[in-house]
């Protein structure tokens, strides 16, 4: 029976390279995104590599809730219909917002980078489990480490400043990811956090040399920390995309969950704060609030 994986905003940058390690690996990959067009040119591309299975182009708005529950409910039917598993679970979705905005009344940043993975996840649980051995990864961020860690509500105190709300929504979901490797552990679905390290992006192009992404104090030091930005997203997405490959098929992680790879496709410490049992205990609440499993 053939392997499949599912990569969401797989149509370019790290989300179209782990398609295609993924593909290279021998699975049948089902890459989610928005655009038609560059959803063809992502199933083309993973195609022209001769893959064992080819590949396909399912579209969704991953910033609309609803669209995450209609991706969900046609995966499952599917998997249900034809037997076959639901091996991997790739969350790439992402992004930064230089300007507050909020999709459905909730601060975007919190929405993609944590309410919409966790959502899809949740939704698709029965089928991971129904099929397991499986495995779901989500793609986590150095930038956890200039999050706010306050989770009383969906914004912490404070102005808004893009890098930090992204981080402190991608702290939030490596919080949720080591809570669901906790919940899952013994029924065959591994969890797993990967670490892209950075790379050059259309995320990383569109916002990451605006100051005002950072809070006042980073401003006042903006040079340096424009040129750290650019340092750190100017590799190739290609290598960037090495640490979610490894986590979704290395046999060295068999068995394991709740482990962190890093940028060198290694396992690492998880960021201390998402360790924090309030911290999950926050979120879960959060999520389960804004991005409910059942709808009235």
């Amino acid at each position: 029976m053939k392997r499949t994986a599912v990569v969401t905003a797989g149509t370019a940058g790290i989300g179209l390279e782990t398609a295609l390690g993924l593909a290279a690996a021998g699975y049948a990959v089902t890459v989610v995104g928005r655009d038609p067009d560059r959803g063809a040119r992502a199933r083309e591309r993973v195609n022209a590599t001769g893959p064992a299975h080819p590949a396909r182009f399912l579209s969704a708005d991953l910033a609309s809730l609803d669209d995450v529950r209609t991706l969900a409910d046609r995966i499952a039917s599917e998997h249900a219909a034809s037997g076959e598993p639901l091996n991997v679970l790739v969350n790439n979705i992402g992004a930064m917002f230089a300007d507050r905005q909020d999709l459905g009344g909730v601060e975007a940043s919190f929405v993609v980078n944590h309410l919409s993975p966790y959502l899809l996840t949740e939704l698709l649980l029965p089928t991971l489990t129904a099929t397991a051995p499986s495995r779901i990864v989500n793609v986590t961020s150095a930038a956890v480490g200039a999050a706010k860690r306050h989770f009383d509500a969906v914004e912490p105190p404070g102005g808004y400043y893009g890098f930090h709300w992204y981080g402190r929504a991608k702290l939030a979901n490596l919080a949720y990811t080591l809570e669901l490797a906790a919940r899952l552990d013994g029924t065959g679905v591994s969890v797993f956090a990967a670490d892209p390290g950075g790379a050059a992006t259309d995320m990383t192009n569109g916002t990451m040399t605006d100051p005002k992404i950072v809070s006042p104090a980073l401003r006042l030091m903006w040079p340096p920390v424009r040129r750290k930005f650019a340092r750190s997203t100017s590799g190739p997405a290609s290598v960037a995309a090495r640490s979610s490959v490894f986590a979704a098929t290395d046999d060295s992680l068999s068995g394991r969950t709740g482990v962190v790879i890093g940028a060198r496709a290694t396992p690492v410490a998880a960021f201390r704060a998402a360790t924090d049992p309030r911290i999950a205990r926050a979120v879960r609440r959060l999520s389960e609030r804004h991005a409910p499993l059942a709808t009235a």
